[in-house]
């Protein structure tokens, strides 16, 4: 099972994981990504993110079916909010089941990290005193 979301509504954990379960699994590995309240020293008030979503949706894809062959795992589930967040809130949730833990585990590591690197998702941060665009690549 695959399945891809990019929202501007509250992420759902329970929902994640439900999508993803496969009575054949027995590991799941779970990323949430939250919002910190401070960047270098810097409180933090909100983040917004933006995306090109048929694209991103379209690179998450690549990304999901890359990690399905690298490490042989069935169940990947990537949803990713877009618009407002505030500290606390989840910004991406990704689940990997299957049956083996490490290939669980080194798949959900590499669809966090690559999506990172390559998906066009941006966000700003707005400070105190200030904002700052962050683009997806480092």
């Amino acid at each position: 099972m695959i399945d891809i979301k990019i929202t501007d509504q509250k992420l759902d954990i329970n929902q994640c994981l439900e999508i993803a379960q496969d009575l054949g699994s027995g590991g799941i590995a779970t990323f949430l990504g939250t919002v910190r309240n401070q960047t270098k020293g810097k409180s933090v008030i909100r983040l917004e993110y933006e995306c090109y979503e048929p694209m991103a949706i379209k690179e998450i894809r690549k990304i999901i079916d890359q990690a399905i062959a690298q490490f042989s795992v069935r169940n990947i589930v990537v949803h990713h909010r877009i618009g407002t967040l505030f500290p606390g809130d989840e910004a991406i949730i990704i689940v990997v089941s299957d049956g083996h833990r490490d290939a669980v585990f080194e798949a959900c590591k590499y669809v966090i990290d690559t999506i990172k690197q390559t998906v066009p998702i941006w966000k700003k941060e707005v400070f105190e005193d200030g904002e700052e665009w962050i683009s997806a690549h480092p």
